[in-house]
């Protein structure tokens, strides 16, 4: 059994089917899926799918490309998410330096508020982080100390940053990308996370694996991050899969089925 610990099922792309790729992710064996809120708008969307389906959780977010139109009552409405049912996690939440379709300065400031809101809650934190590695430790560190629990999700960092995660206790994630054909670099640095850190997820509908590159991603590939994390390893994919859905109920809480 896997666990999808970061898709977006909540965005238009699956509005059209999105009963059967459910039905498709429970066929193929995934066990949990973790639906992540990135606007205020889509964080109430993950709430209600979780609501909906047994198997589905539910993250509260704001993405940083929304920082430049979240306004101070978007932050006193998003506290309000903290306590509702099924909620695993904060997320997904950081900085983006890499598109900048909002200014760093308002990407700071709204991860700095989101970290501050969500303080007192006992939630992992879900961290989205491209191109912004030292702002990024600095206000995580500032706000949460030289500890923090949570994921980097989608890990795209060098080795240097990647080891300063995993000083500071975070998980590592790995979406399908780890299949492209022109991914060596980041194949070398699953080889350096200890399997009892490593979650799987598909962020989809984005970064189908390479077999599907072009089309929608959707939870049930998330076996083929689960396959080449085994081929990376040298590990048996059954063995992989245990190992990478016990760390995703260990820190999200999960009901193990």
């Amino acid at each position: 059994m896997l666990i999808d610990t970061h898709c977006h099922l909540d965005f238009k792309d699956f509005n059209d089917d999105r009963n059967d790729v459910l039905k498709r992710a429970r066929d193929s064996g995934v066990m949990s899926i973790i639906n992540v809120g990135s606007s205020m708008e889509g964080t109430a969307r993950s709430i209600q799918i979780a609501g909906d389906n047994d198997f589905i959780y539910a993250a509260i977010g704001i993405h940083p490309h929304e920082a430049d139109s979240v306004s101070k009552n978007d932050i006193r409405l998003f506290a309000e998410f903290l306590d509702k049912p099924k909620v695993v996690a904060i997320g997904e939440i950081g900085l983006d330096y890499y598109k900048n379709i909002s200014s760093r300065e308002n990407q700071k400031k709204l991860f700095i508020s989101l970290l501050k809101t969500a303080k007192d809650a006992d939630l992992p934190l879900i961290i989205h982080n491209r191109d912004a590695h030292s702002d990024m430790i600095g206000i995580l560190k500032n706000i949460a100390g030289n500890s923090a629990r949570g994921v980097m999700h989608c890990f795209s960092g060098d080795e240097a940053f990647l080891k300063t995660c995993l000083g500071m206790g975070f998980f590592i994630s790995f979406t399908c990308n780890i299949t492209y054909k022109n991914a060596g670099r980041l194949r070398e640095i699953v080889k350096l996370v200890p399997m009892d850190r490593i979650l799987l997820e598909t962020d989809a509908p984005f970064l189908a694996p390479q077999d599907f590159r072009g089309k929608r991603n959707e939870p049930m590939h998330v076996r083929y991050a689960a396959e080449e994390v085994a081929r990376i390893k040298g590990l048996d994919f059954h063995d992989v899969a245990e190992m990478t859905t016990d760390n995703a109920i260990r820190l999200f809480g999960l009901k193990k089925c």
